[in-house]
């Protein structure tokens, strides 16, 4: 087999962190592009992500979801499991040409039209900025701690941009500036969420969603009429309270754009289904999402990414596992896993979820369970390492879970 090896040198194919800088931000594909060219510029070489990475001046990990997604689209392929490795394609120089591809220019605003003066009218006391609730009528919660969730469990809040998260958040919809909140599955995204605005309503997204699922459609009553039943996005609308789209990537975007006009300037929809009627949003509603970088399926359009102004990465929070009282050698584990991940070593590390789920089986059974149970989650391709890493951490060897030999009865 052949060893992987970064190439000596190959030219960057898009903007990269300039000396004592930080990263430009790249439009929605571009990385993908960069990467492309990296691997068609040496056909002959397999390339790992940290190599491309070092190459490029970016991100591992984001260099990893990129040769993932080259590899799902068939413009990339894997050419080594342990470390992950790539190599070019045949159509890997026709992804890579749009790295180069330059941005067309904006068009040029037209000219503000003058208008005459005018009185002003007083401000209106309870009147929401446009897409959001208003600060006056919804005051800011004071975060001195955890914050309970609707279903009971505390949040422990994190600190975003300074202050509390579920305090950034608030203010992103007083501001009418909706948000996309990435990262692995488990990491908590939705208790975020959940946690920040009690109020929300929540649409799972999944790749069968038709527009019934956001607008609604006909229900048969008992008696053996038809009345149309609104869906989530007309009652959030109405209500205006947020609306929490969990896994938006997975939903087709054509059935995903039924939620645009109700956050842009329109702030309506039309539900074609019932009449045409027209539904005008509340002040307060708001829109909210989550997205899962990597996962089979997951389609971050330029339209959705568009739609939302604010990109929030959401990663585990380890040493709150171990506040939570996860026991200090899962939690080891788990930081030792996702180093590798970071370096493309690997493609899955235990989350905040793995994690409090190792502490009730503990708390179940015994460690070892727990131990093995890691193992046994990992993806077949990670299970070698993960189950290497848990050897060295727990010093034993332990094995997935597994039924063992039938229980008889002593005569």
């Amino acid at each position: 087999m052949t060893t992987p090896t970064p190439p000596a040198t190959a030219p960057t194919t898009g903007p990269t962190t300039p000396a004592g800088g930080t990263a430009t931000r790249l439009r929605n594909g571009e990385l993908r592009a960069m990467v492309a060219k990296v691997l068609a510029d040496n056909p002959a070489t397999i390339h790992t992500p940290g190599g491309i990475a070092h190459t490029l001046n970016r991100s591992s990990g984001a260099v990893g979801n990129a040769c993932k997604a080259l590899t799902d689209r068939g413009e990339a392929e894997l050419a080594v499991t342990a470390p992950l490795a790539y190599r070019a394609t045949a159509t890997t120089a026709a992804t890579a040409a749009t790295a180069i591809t330059p941005a067309p220019p904006r068009a040029p605003r037209p000219p503000r039209r003058t208008r005459p003066a005018m009185t002003p009218a007083a401000p209106p006391t309870t009147a929401a900025p446009s897409g959001a609730g208003s600060a006056t009528t919804r005051p800011a919660r004071k975060v001195t701690g955890p914050v309970k969730r609707p279903n009971g469990m505390d949040y422990h809040p994190r600190l975003l941009s300074g202050m509390p998260d579920v305090t950034a958040l608030a203010r992103l919809r007083d501001a009418g500036v909706a948000a996309l909140l990435y990262g692995p599955p488990g990491t908590g995204k939705t208790s975020v969420v959940e946690a920040a605005f009690n109020d929300c309503l929540t649409v799972q997204g999944d790749g069968d969603a038709v527009v019934a699922d956001l607008v609604g459609d006909y229900t048969k009553t008992p008696d053996g009429d038809f009345v149309f039943v609104h869906g989530p996005l007309v009652r959030a609308m109405r209500e205006g309270v947020p609306l929490f789209i969990d896994d938006a990537t997975l939903i087709p975007p054509t059935v995903l754009a039924v939620v645009y006009p109700a956050m842009d300037g329109r702030r309506e929809i039309v539900v074609k289904a019932n009449g045409g009627e027209v539904v005008h949003a509340a002040p307060g509603f708001y829109v909210v999402a989550g997205h899962n970088p990597g996962v089979h399926g997951a389609i971050l359009t330029d339209a959705l990414s568009s739609r939302f102004s604010v990109h929030i990465q959401v990663s585990s929070d380890y040493a709150l596992a171990e506040q939570l009282g996860v026991d200090k050698k899962a939690v080891r584990v788990a930081r030792n896993l996702a180093t590798r991940q970071e370096k493309g070593e690997i493609g899955w590390a235990p989350q905040l979820r793995e994690l409090l789920a190792f502490k009730k089986l503990a708390d179940a059974w015994d460690l070892d369970a727990a131990a093995g149970n890691l193992v046994g989650i990992a993806p077949e391709e990670d299970r070698v390492t993960v189950a290497a890493v848990v050897r060295d951490v727990f010093g034993k060897t332990v094995t997935p879970l597994a039924l063992g030999a039938r229980i008889t009865t002593k005569p």
